[in-house]
């Protein structure tokens, strides 16, 4: 797949999540994403950074468009921290930590979320306050979500190159019973 591609098909799909999650604006989004996966290879094995790159762009135009907030889930060597912009970490009352994401140490996706992000800050957790996510390759996104959590069906697309996608976002809590009214 050409990475125009790539980045057209992102873009579809995050614009999809965004409409179907319902989201206000400034919410946050969280996106994990194995470019090794989305070339057809095992997780964490063949990471890409002209594909990051690619997503990246797709991601921050969709986000930008519908005025909410990307949040780039690194890989397992980082625990699965979080690179967000400083002013979103600071709305959040979180406390950036001190690691730079690479390749290979926090994932392609995560690395070119840090460098080209104006002033990005890696946070250890979000404390489960994005309030929808786009997984992309298996990466396990959802304690990052808000509670509860809700699988969103996609519509127009179950995958991203050769990766597997899911996506997810928050509803609020049912409270009262078989009694209860929710609508």
């Amino acid at each position: 797949m050409v990475y125009d591609q790539i980045g057209s098909v992102a873009f579809t799909i995050l614009s999809e999540v965004i409409k179907r999650s319902n989201l206000q604006q400034g919410s946050v989004v969280i996106i994990g994403c194995s470019t090794s996966e989305v070339m057809g290879e095992r997780i964490g094995t063949a990471s890409n950074m002209d594909i990051a790159s690619s997503l990246y762009t797709a991601f921050t135009q969709a986000a930008d468009y519908a005025s909410v907030c990307l949040a780039f889930q690194c890989c397992e060597h980082l625990n699965r921290a979080i690179v967000l912009n400083r002013d979103v970490a600071r709305r959040l009352s979180l406390e950036p930590v001190h690691v730079v994401p690479v390749q290979h140490a926090g994932g392609a996706m995560a690395a070119t979320a840090f460098s080209q992000q104006d002033d990005a800050v890696v946070v250890e957790t979000l404390n489960a306050q994005a309030r929808a996510g786009l997984d992309i390759g298996d990466t396990f996104i959802g304690m990052h979500i808000h509670p509860v959590v809700a699988p969103l069906r996609l519509e127009l697309h179950k995958s991203l190159g050769m990766a597997h996608i899911t996506a997810a976002y928050s509803r609020p809590k049912l409270i009262g019973g078989a009694r209860a009214i929710y609508e």
